[in-house]
């Protein structure tokens, strides 16, 4: 036996006075800070659910003062829908097609820099490094270990020169479709109810409340708020949008009156 009794066969984890730690304890994940492809859905179903809200109530209160019947309100609607779902995408390719082309073209511009001037761009790595806390000669050690192969350099400098993955940038395509569904999905909630009978706003107002609430509230996914504060922040923006058109839409339907 060892001096000890128990305690000197015990395993090393579990001696006094030594910190044990689980590997599992130091591995950790991260929110997306991008918000991924949820926050362009996101936006874009709120969007469309508050501006076809919008101009279905302006063009309900126009209505009202007019005399028109709800068949006007849902040819509103609908031509809202399209016009924006389809703006939203062409908006959203665009966008996203120049985004990703810039990229193309600056990592074009590094990758001929890695052929031409490569001791450059090592040293410049390390001196990116260096600005980062790390020590001179480590810092030229790890870029120079790094810029033996050129394919990862390309990768480490555009994650630390341009902040950009290769590999992963945005499709133009799959934004726009996004968009579009997005947007359609959202415009068509305050529609609904005219497309299943209803004849006044009454019930468009209620269930556009409550979809500004969960739409608002959703984006506290990608956010830091609690859910209840964007849900009241969305429904309090998006109500006094409805609000301010409505009455914008009686004084002109009073004036055509």
């Amino acid at each position: 036996m060892t001096p000890g009794g128990e305690t000197g066969g015990m395993d090393k984890t579990e001696r006094a006075g030594e910190a044990v730690h689980d590997p599992t304890d130091i591995i950790h994940t991260h929110a997306n800070v991008t918000g991924g492809w949820l926050r362009p859905a996101v936006f874009g179903a709120m969007d469309g659910l508050v501006s076809n809200f919008a101009l279905i109530a302006g063009v309900a209160g126009g209505v009202a003062r007019t005399g028109g019947g709800s068949g006007t309100v849902v040819l509103a609607g609908l031509a809202g829908l399209a016009a924006g779902a389809f703006s939203m995408a062409a908006g959203e390719y665009v966008s996203v097609a120049s985004q990703s082309e810039l990229a193309q073209a600056e990592l074009g511009r590094e990758r001929a820099a890695l052929i031409d001037r490569p001791a450059d761009e090592q040293e410049e790595l390390a001196q990116l490094y260096m600005t980062r806390g790390v020590q001179p000669e480590l810092a030229r050690q790890v870029a120079a270990q790094l810029s033996s192969h050129p394919e990862q350099a390309l990768v480490v400098h555009a994650r630390e020169e341009l902040g950009i993955d290769p590999a992963d940038l945005p499709s133009p395509l799959l934004a726009a479709v996004v968009s579009f569904v997005a947007f359609a999905v959202g415009a068509l909630w305050p529609l609904a109810p005219y497309l299943l009978g209803a004849t006044s706003l009454t019930v468009t107002l209620v269930v556009s409340v409550l979809g500004m609430f969960a739409a608002g509230a959703l984006v506290s996914r990608v956010t830091v708020r609690t859910w209840w504060w964007t849900g009241i922040r969305q429904l309090l923006l998006g109500g006094t949008a409805a609000a301010l058109t409505y009455g914008f839409g009686a004084l002109v339907g009073a004036g055509l009156g």
